[in-house]
């Protein structure tokens, strides 16, 4: 499998970050706008190219009252034949990400 995706988790709730909107940039492209599905997860993209890649999550409609508006996240394919999974661990003051598998 190649291709990108995310999982969203809120640590705040305990739970799948559902719903929220995200999209994946490539440059100044917008590859790709969509929303999280009710277990948090989405795909954004089956196939790649290398290059620099920026997922942006808009945590800001997800939370009641968020410090951060969005959670953007930067990275580099080096080999498009690879699948990249970038998952979010998110609550209303936070977030932190890696490279998942």
């Amino acid at each position: 499998m190649t291709g990108i995706t995310t999982h969203v988790l809120d640590t705040s709730r305990g739970r799948p970050g559902a719903g929220i909107e995200v999209q994946l940039w490539r440059g100044d492209e917008l590859r790709c706008e969509t929303r999280t599905d009710a277990h948090g997860r989405a795909r954004l993209a089956e196939t790649i190219e290398t290059g620099i890649y920026r997922v942006v999550f808009k945590i800001g409609d997800y939370f009641e009252s968020a410090f951060y508006p969005e959670a953007a996240v930067t990275f580099e394919v080096r080999d498009a034949s690879q699948h990249y999974h970038v998952p979010l661990l998110v609550n209303p003051f936070g977030y932190s990400t890696y490279r998942g598998s």
